[in-house]
């Protein structure tokens, strides 16, 4: 197969492009799981895993989160304060969502970050949309 100059320039300006995109993906920062969920007492409770890749010790990470129901309707607005989260070392988070039933839980939405705080000052570390993964049958959106 034989090559012209044009496409084999258009092939190659293209990788930088390429490499830079998949530097920005792989960049280190937030990585939230929805690992487990429960019913307990009125409640369903939420069990996050949640890995620092940041290199830096967060003290606080606050999201404001939305849960929808399994029918995908709005059901309310609440805050996980997910509080410290070393660098480097995966934390596991546990949030109570009061009168629903896990089974009747359809989706968790990580719709901002209410505050983060590095070194006792407020930061720009957690602003990055953390990676987010469920191993449960509850989307988890950001």
């Amino acid at each position: 197969m034989k090559f012209r100059p044009l496409a084999l320039a258009a092939i190659v300006s293209t990788l930088p492009f390429a490499a830079q995109a998949q530097s920005a993906k792989d960049a280190p920062g937030l990585v939230v799981e929805l690992n487990a969920t429960e019913n307990v007492e009125g409640a369903c409770r939420l069990t996050f895993l949640v890995e620092n890749e940041t290199a830096t010790a967060i003290d606080t990470a606050n999201y404001q989160v939305v849960i929808f129901d399994a029918a995908g309707v709005f059901e309310r607005f609440t805050l996980f304060g997910f509080r410290d989260l070393p660098a480097e070392r995966p934390r596991v988070r546990q949030f109570d969502v009061r009168d629903i039933a896990c089974e009747n839980l359809g989706r968790v939405l990580i719709n901002g970050l209410s505050g983060c705080t590095v070194d006792g000052a407020d930061s720009e570390i957690c602003d990055k949309t953390p990676t987010l993964r469920s191993r449960t049958e509850v989307e988890l959106l950001g």
